[in-house]
């Protein structure tokens, strides 16, 4: 008779702990090793993971252990995300459990609530401004809710994301009030000075990041007589990360948190969590060190949980957060693919993918190590144009010159622009102009009016936009309302704590009339929902789309081609995206010499068939060839 073999979970404990210890007590130990109570933190530190551990729940112990035999559970193809504001969406948390069918529907597997924890009352910045992160939105539901709706999800295979925010708490926090009423403790929990002296040294070297709504870094409270750090708005106090008993709390929430069945944490606003006098304070090393130290404790601690880090930055500045060097394979698991979001709306403004082809080419590696992006062309947020002028420069245009035309064009001021947008945040200062839109009226639907060819073409720029996430690798992540084609909502102008924010134009509700006739009706509606599912569906079944297959991209001699080879063990895909409304033609020959053997699309899944040795691409086409 075979014995029964039970490993307990102390040791199972153990075991993790002495997997990740060389991840997290080397960062810790740098970062807070001068204090002088260092040990007594430490400790506190893993009776914290202990405890973590120990009360969760036995079903999400067993996707532990599940994730940990699948480590690349995340960079399989199968992934598709979804996002949305639970209110726009469903109207609350326990409406979300009745559009569980939709979201298989479309074949989703990851969701995201937007920012779902308890803001402040008031303008609370979109929800980022948290004053309990041990609280649902009293507006969704209820931490029990939560539950219940993760639970579900989590039955039907699909995992949930929410934010937590790193950089601040809103100033009505407990933590915060605590300070404002002058206990020494909870103001060492934040960035306070008693005069304007170091706050007018740091604002020196700082980026303004709302100048227009929220001009400055600091914000003086004469009532408890201190200058507070407040990189956002007022509201929103920047966290003392210098201090280590911060790293407690945030890990005590980290693993609340999991315990609740968040599968994905999206760090908000990490890259301004470490200030240096003298820079931007923005990803300076430290903050690598803390992302490191956190990602370990969730290995040690809750392992089903990934970390995700939103740094919208440049390729260079962003890299680091999926772990560069010292932290390789080690700090955050994804990190959004801003560059690819950028260059897909210039390519199509430009019809030329050469920019596209420079930047993603030049800056990024053929693939990460435990890590992956999670790819997107729309999502809440405003798009500021990430275009270098180096990159610019090195195809002899002028990057500030190149920067003012995306605004424009996608404004729609532009002559002969499809597109139609709304500006945010110019700064006259830099020229600096961002720009608010859904997908659908970015990508000229709105403008075409009735008219069937524009609206056509439309239609393929959005399903262009969807194959080539989806087929990049990493997470491809679904804005609400882009598979319906809805348009800019001008409603939010009506909203007296919207109307200043343009972003809010595409932040609509959801259609569900529109939704109810997906499968049937021949509208811009009918014809994305079905293509994108069409497009999620394929790529499940593309083994070469796996984010661990090396990516390269590639010169395919054509400017308006922007192309790229997977490459994977069971054979390489090549993927050609036509950029333009025109008809293009590449060699075949190009599609043999980078091995593909087939000339099968795995996108349609019929046989490619080349013309006089010529593969044609009607407007706006997207191939996957194997």
């Amino acid at each position: 008779m075979a014995k029964s073999v039970t490993v307990a979970e102390d040791e199972i404990f153990a075991l993790r702990l002495a997997r990740s210890a060389p991840d997290l007590w080397p960062m810790l130990e740098a970062i807070y090793g001068r204090h002088a109570d260092f040990d007594s933190f430490k400790d506190k530190l893993l009776a914290t993971l202990k405890k973590g551990w120990r009360d969760r729940p036995k079903d999400l112990k067993r996707l532990d252990l599940q994730r940990d035999l699948e480590p690349d559970w995340f960079q399989r193809p199968n992934m598709a995300g979804y996002v949305f504001y639970i209110d726009r969406f469903a109207g609350n948390l326990k409406d979300v459990l009745g559009k569980l069918d939709y979201l298989e529907d479309l074949g989703i597997t990851y969701v995201h609530f937007m920012p779902c924890l308890k803001p402040r009352p008031g303008d609370s910045d979109g929800g980022y401004s948290v004053m309990d992160y041990r609280e649902i939105n009293p507006t969704y539901g209820t931490m029990a809710d939560f539950e219940e709706v993760s639970a579900a999800l989590r039955a039907r295979g699909i995992s949930v994301c929410v934010d937590l925010v790193l950089n601040h708490t809103a100033k009505e926090h407990a933590w915060a009030q605590a300070a404002a009423k002058g206990n020494a403790k909870y103001q060492d929990y934040y960035l306070m000075y008693d005069d304007p002296a170091m706050p007018r040294q740091y604002e020196r070297t700082l980026v303004e990041i709302f100048p227009d709504t929220a001009p400055g870094s600091f914000t003086h409270y004469p009532q408890f007589g201190k200058w507070v750090w407040t990189t956002f708005n007022e509201h929103q106090w920047d966290l003392n990360w210098a201090n280590p008993d911060v790293f407690l709390e945030i890990t005590e929430i980290m693993l609340f948190l999991a315990n609740r069945g968040v599968e994905v944490l999206r760090l908000d606003a990490v890259a301004f969590m470490w200030k240096r006098l003298g820079t931007r304070c923005q990803s300076e090393p430290e903050v690598h060190m803390l992302l490191q130290a956190l990602r370990a404790c969730c290995r040690i601690a809750c392992p089903a949980v990934l970390h995700l880090e939103e740094a919208i930055v440049a390729p260079a500045e962003m890299l680091p957060y999926l772990g560069r060097g010292k932290h390789d394979g080690k700090e955050g698991n994804l990190a959004y693919h801003n560059s690819l979001m950028v260059q897909y709306w210039s390519a199509i403004a430009t019809r030329d993918a050469r920019l596209m082809r420079q930047v993603l080419g030049t800056h990024f590696p053929e693939r990460l190590t435990n890590a992956t992006y999670a790819t997107y062309i729309r999502c809440h947020d405003d798009i500021g144009w990430a275009v270098t002028d180096e990159d610019a420069g090195a195809l002899h245009m002028s990057g500030g010159a190149h920067r003012n035309f995306l605004s424009n064009f996608f404004e729609g001021s532009f002559p002969g622009s499809f597109a139609k947008g709304a500006l945010f945040q110019v700064n006259e200062e830099t020229g600096d102009k961002r720009i608010s839109g859904s997908f659908a009226s970015l990508a000229g639907l709105e403008r075409a009016e009735g008219d069937a060819g524009a609206t056509a073409l439309a239609v393929q720029r959005i399903l262009l936009g969807h194959a080539l996430i989806a087929a990049f690798g990493g997470i491809p992540l679904i804005y609400m309302g882009d598979e319906l084609a809805m348009l800019n909502d001008y409603g939010y102008l009506d909203v007296p704590e919207h109307a200043h924010d343009s972003r809010w134009i595409h932040r609509p509700m959801m259609d569900w009339h529109l939704a109810q006739f997906r499968h049937s009706d021949d509208t811009a509606a009918g014809q994305i929902f079905r293509g994108t599912k069409h497009i999620l569906a394929r790529r499940k079944v593309t083994e070469a789309i796996h984010a661990a297959h090396p990516l390269q991209i590639i010169d395919p001699g054509l400017n308006g081609v922007f192309a790229f080879v997977r490459k994977a063990p069971t054979g390489v895909m090549l993927g050609l995206f036509n950029m333009t409304e025109h008809w293009l033609h590449l060699p075949e020959s190009l599609a043999r010499s980078h091995g593909v053997t087939k000339m099968h699309d795995a996108l349609s899944d019929h046989a490619v068939t080349s013309h006089d040795g010529m593969i044609a691409l009607p407007p706006y086409a997207r191939v996957w060839l194997t």
